[in-house]
């Protein structure tokens, strides 16, 4: 005989705990690269035109404004995917309650 397994019960006050620790790491992550990539071109750049590489370069006009980009970005599509599961795990649970 199949147990019947129990699902947590869906906590709405959750979601945005959960969508500001995805935006927070994800805007982290999305600045590391960006600052790596900037870094990267910016002595390239450097080398090719030979002058002394100015770093802040890669802060202020490359990694931040890139990470506040793909942090907007992020926060939207986590409020999305996190409204559309709770939605989702609601009514699923409503159907298994019927049933």
């Amino acid at each position: 005989m199949p147990s019947k397994s129990h699902a947590r019960p869906l906590r709405w006050y959750a979601i945005p705990a959960r969508v500001l620790l995805v935006t927070f790491i994800g805007t982290l992550i999305s600045f590391a690269v960006s600052l790596f990539l900037g870094i990267l071109g910016v002595g390239a750049v450097s080398t090719l035109r030979h002058v002394h590489p100015d770093m802040t370069i890669a802060y202020r006009h490359i990694a931040l404004p890139a990470a506040g980009v793909a942090g907007s970005i992020i926060f939207v599509l986590a409020w999305v995917m996190e409204i559309r599961h709770y939605r989702q795990a609601k009514t699923l649970a409503n159907i298994e309650r019927v049933s």
